[in-house]
């Protein structure tokens, strides 16, 4: 584990409750909402907000939904859980791609019709 890593690990949950606190704190400003007009768009109560703001525990629901109206979901992209592929599967799906199309074959038996 790296140094950055263990400063990461070492800070307390109060602390990063903190950091979403000022950080939603700051976007609100920044847009130039009030608290009341950022949790009637969010459709939380404005006592919700006051305490994110200030770093207290809230649902996780009602910080999404802030979030959301604040329009900074794209914090959660990193969150996403994407299907990799090993190098052997990538291997195994372009040897059974087609590399060339096969000649179609006349069945006996069988006259074309006038149409």
């Amino acid at each position: 584990m790296e140094k950055s890593d263990i400063d990461i690990y070492a800070k307390s949950d109060l602390y990063y409750l903190t950091q979403i606190g000022e950080y939603v704190r700051a976007n609100r400003l920044t847009q130039n909402k009030t608290q009341l007009e950022l949790a009637e768009a969010a459709g939380v109560d404005r006592t919700t907000l006051v305490k994110l703001e200030k770093g207290k525990s809230v649902n996780l629901l009602s910080l999404i939904q802030v979030l959301r109206s604040l329009k900074k979901l794209q914090l959660f992209q990193e969150m996403e859980v994407k299907p990799q592929l090993s190098p052997i599967q990538l291997a195994e799906i372009e040897q059974k791609q087609r590399q060339r199309a096969g000649r179609r074959k006349e069945t006996p038996g069988k006259t074309k019709s006038d149409w």
